[in-house]
């Protein structure tokens, strides 16, 4: 990182922190006194808050100049082209109702008590991986899993959390995620050129998500049951009028999807083999249209091509809002200072400390940010990627501690968390059902709890650790010390 020496601030280079304190009271407002999850919500705070910023930065023009630098860097555009991209392969999930397959095979297995709250867990994982949204997920699984689940005999507590849980794996583990897009995109190599590609991030990541998502699997069965069901007829009728079980067959080109991005490393590439695959296998089964990929109704543009591109948008402003931020913090040298501050402290000074200062970096910030892993996961991400560079850290494990630790408990806290907030939301207002509050569903969230400390044992360990190696290489030990920055 290099500071641009003609960008300060009045009242001194502190005040280039003040983009960051806005864009946090924004998150706040919205998140702790609203109790409103929105994107574009906090796209609208990042924009204010680069305006607010400005005032107190001379030149004026230096301080805009600072912005478009960082809005405009590598990592930005690619990640919002990929974020584009990935918006059509979510809109086409979402589309042809995948969910319907799943509530259908719950209807036909005949599941009630722990085992309902273990299977909802399993299929949220399933969905949320395909559509690569946490959030999206949650708003379509709560009102067909949670209603009839608890007349079926499921804790109302472990179902919401096993929900919430499936979410968050999902959206951990996913090639098309926002979250594993930033935190792949924002970790360079030093010994090649580019990003660390998304394909090999995850993979190096399943080892941790899927030894979580085990265990939590295994404590949703033993502990999700209530001890007793009611009205199961209805609750029958509930997963009947939702069931649909062709939608099944979508799961064929999220398949070929996810094998190509594994095996290629290129995401472009896997996007499009999945939506080329998955417009032909919904027009032959009749989940999809000619309507539902593009079209015109009453004036209106319509078809999963137009929601997708629409649906990234708040993610993208965002995203832009967040790098011209980064941009004045690199402008002003304070980022630089930043990093210096942590790498040349005891804890970074060994590859093991600088994990745990990434994972308490970041877990730190993912709380300032409510719980919003994205916009946590872009302020911290160069931060991250210096601190572990510095003493070798393979990018992909830079990129995994960063994720993982983001989805942990820090993501969680029930008085900040947008994931609590939304959940407990959710559990509202249904006839016959509990409606649970954020510290209810808090204690019974295995997957976070359990993947911080799955973290924390791999730091502690140097689990999965890798180091840098020439043209990128992926080495248990390092080869040379790293090179002064």
């Amino acid at each position: 990182m290099t500071a641009d020496k003609d960008l300060v601030f009045r009242g001194g280079r502190t005040l280039a922190f003040l983009p960051v304190v806005v864009f946090l009271a924004f998150c706040i407002v919205f998140f702790v006194v609203f109790k409103t999850f929105d994107m574009t919500a906090l796209a609208a705070g990042g924009v204010v808050a680069l305006l607010v910023g400005a005032v107190c930065a001379k030149p004026y023009t230096a301080y805009w100049s600072a912005v478009t630098r960082g809005i405009g860097s590598p990592t930005a555009v690619t990640i919002v082209m990929i974020l584009f991209c990935v918006g059509l392969m979510s809109a086409l999930i979402k589309e042809t109702n995948v969910s319907g397959g799943f509530v259908w095979l719950a209807g036909f297995l005949g599941v009630s008590g722990g085992t309902f709250t273990l299977f909802a867990f399993a299929a949220v994982c399933v969905i949320s991986m395909a559509t690569a949204s946490s959030i999206g997920t949650m708003f379509t699984a709560f009102p067909i899993f949670y209603p009839a689940g608890v007349l079926l005999g499921a804790s109302p507590a472990f179902l919401a959390a096993a929900i919430i849980s499936g979410a968050i794996f999902g959206d951990n583990v996913a090639p098309i995620s926002d979250t594993t897009v930033i935190s792949s995109s924002t970790q360079t190599f030093r010994r090649k050129t580019g990003t660390a590609d998304i394909a090999g991030v995850v993979r190096s990541r399943a080892r941790f998500a899927f030894t979580t998502a085990g265990l939590a699997a295994a404590g949703f069965l033993l502990l999700g049951a209530s001890g007793h069901s009611s009205d199961s007829g209805h609750s029958q009728r509930l997963l009947e009028q939702a069931a649909d079980p062709q939608a099944l067959v979508m799961l064929i080109p999220v398949a070929l999807m996810l094998t190509v991005a594994l095996l290629t490393r290129d995401i472009f590439k896997a996007v499009t083999v999945g939506l080329g695959t998955g417009i032909v296998t919904g027009l032959a089964s009749g989940l999809l249209t000619m309507q539902g990929i593009v079209g015109v109704s009453d004036g209106a543009p319509t078809g999963f091509l137009v929601s997708g591109v629409a649906d990234m948008l708040s993610v993208i402003a965002l995203v832009v809002s967040v790098f011209g931020i980064m941009g004045v913090l690199t402008a002003a040298g304070v980022l630089d200072r930043l990093v210096s501050a942590l790498t040349d402290g005891p804890l970074s000074r060994t590859p093991r400390g600088a994990e745990f200062a990434i994972g308490i970096g970041i877990s730190a910030t993912t709380l300032l940010f409510g719980g919003v892993n994205s916009a946590a996961l872009l302020t911290f991400g160069p931060v991250a990627d210096e601190i572990g560079s510095r003493v070798g850290l393979h990018p992909y494990r830079r990129a995994v501690v960063m994720d993982c630790f983001a989805m942990g408990i820090a993501s969680i806290v029930p008085v900040l968390s947008a994931y609590l907030f939304i959940g407990a939301q959710l559990t509202s207002g249904i006839k016959g059902v509990p409606a649970l509050s954020t510290t209810e569903i808090f204690t019974a969230m295995l997957y976070p709890l359990v993947l911080t400390v799955v973290m924390v044992a791999s730091a502690a360990t140097g689990w999965g650790r890798r180091f840098e190696g020439v043209d990128g290489a992926e080495l248990k030990r390092p080869e040379r010390a790293p090179a002064p920055v």
